[in-house]
């Protein structure tokens, strides 16, 4: 039996020997929701799992509550498991085909199967190194708000992540494949607006109105949207328009996320947007108090490891579905009206030659510039169900979302091992990684 063979045979071991245990610890995050920052069931669920299997837990990274770096084994390489267990707001679902809200929080996003899918990969990769007796270091970091966008970026602004070797995690999707995607850069804005309250109609003089700031504001960014960038992408809302019409607003405010596939271009749209908040204020005779709460910038992509957790994951067969499955995937996407063409799984999707451009964003992109990063993707729900929709809460949450936490986590640990059979590779993804190429044919 080949060194390979073997490997692979003690991973498929230990996650089957203790299905039941990562079970149980996904289902208890699923049916206990909690929104970011307030996820201390989830994070300490998740920290129980890893303790009881040898790592030893620090609470409060980076200041946060929910947040925890589990560790075991010394010395180099260090290896980086990054898990999430944030909710989202208003996403509870029942688990049936049918859009039926609990009235709260819900994972729409699949972050119950992302932690726990990254503690037992670290748990399985564990057992492997003790067995083989090879050295190095696990951690698994319990992130916290990854949907606020906010966990991750203070961790690395704190240095949390600067000693690892690699940074491993995966994200719940609609298909199987190395996520070889540059995730965009993003700044998020809160733009306040103060002026002087008068009666609208008798002293509409004596008034200097924050909403007129704010809507002048609004109208200007979205001239400005004929002149950026195609893939800049720039979206708002009110925060604050509260009180009666007879009386001119003393305040406003309005959220803005800017986006688009590159930092520079971010950068520059964002310059732009502040300018169309100080032209507003200067019109209106109001001040203007310009807040960034988060900024990031797109992902670095690795081929290094983009190629070598694609080996990884040719080896691992797809996840097969029974027929009651099936159908629970027709009757979701009929009810959702999902684009699938009644293809509702996959398998394994072809490494892509180059990086895919997303639309959407993730604390992850920072630390991807710190260090080497690698981010699986496994189909967590039947095609064309869109991620922060009933649709995702409703296949999470059932054997649909749990094939695919299982077969993730032994693509993630057997990636790994190679990692540590094959110093080179690491060698390699660090050349990339800082500027000189891939060393590897």
């Amino acid at each position: 039996m080949s060194d390979k063979v073997h490997r692979n045979k003690k991973i498929q071991q230990w996650l089957e020997e203790n299905r039941e245990k990562i079970q149980e610890t996904e289902n208890y995050i699923f049916n206990h929701p909690e929104v970011a920052l307030e996820e201390r069931k989830s994070s300490r669920c998740l920290a129980q799992f890893l303790e009881q299997n040898g790592f030893s837990v620090t609470w409060g990274v980076s200041g946060f509550e929910t947040g925890f770096v589990a560790e075991w084994g010394s010395g180099k390489p260090v290896l980086g498991f990054l898990a999430e267990y944030d909710a989202l707001p208003g996403l509870g679902q029942e688990l049936c085909c049918e859009q039926k809200p609990t009235g709260g929080p819900g994972h729409g996003c699949g972050h119950n199967l992302l932690g726990t899918a990254c503690a037992g990969a670290a748990c399985t990769l564990k057992n492997w190194m003790e067995c083989e007796q090879v050295a190095g270091t696990i951690r698994v970091y319990g992130c916290p708000a990854e949907e606020i966008v906010v966990g991750k970026i203070k961790m690395n602004a704190d240095g949390v992540f600067d000693d690892l070797s690699v940074a491993i995690t995966w994200h719940p999707f609609d298909r199987n494949r190395v996520s070889y995607d540059i995730w965009q850069a993003q700044e998020v804005k809160n733009y306040k607006f103060y002026g002087k309250s008068a009666h609208a109609s008798k002293h509409p003089e004596m008034g200097r109105s924050a909403l007129d700031a704010a809507e002048l504001m609004n109208v200007g960014v979205n001239y400005l949207r004929e002149h950026v960038a195609d893939d800049v992408r720039i979206h708002y809302t009110y925060t604050n328009t509260d009180g009666p019409a007879n009386i001119v607003p003393a305040y406003a405010s309005t959220n803005y996320y800017i986006r688009s596939a590159e930092w520079k271009r971010t950068e520059d749209a964002v310059e732009r947007v502040d300018n169309c908040a100080r032209g507003a204020a200067l019109m209106t005779g109001t001040n203007v108090v310009i807040e960034t709460v988060i900024q990031h910038k797109e992902m670095k992509v690795n081929r290094v490891l983009a190629e070598t957790f694609y080996q990884a994951m040719e080896q691992v067969p797809t996840p097969e579905y029974t027929e009651k499955e099936l159908e629970y995937a027709r009757r979701i996407t009929e009810t959702a009206k999902l684009d699938n063409q009644g293809i509702y799984f996959k398998g394994l999707e072809p490494l892509e030659k180059e990086p895919v451009r997303l639309a959407i964003g993730t604390d992850v992109s920072d630390l991807s510039h710190t260090v080497p990063t690698i981010m699986l993707s496994a189909a967590a729900m039947c095609r064309g169900t869109a991620l922060h929709h009933w649709a995702a809460t409703a296949q999470v949450g059932m054997s649909i979302g749990k094939k695919a936490m299982f077969y993730v986590a032994e693509c993630m640990a057997l990636g790994a091992a190679e990692l540590l059979k094959k110093p080179e590779i690491l060698e390699s993804a660090w050349k990339e990684h800082q500027g000189g190429g891939s060393s590897l044919q």
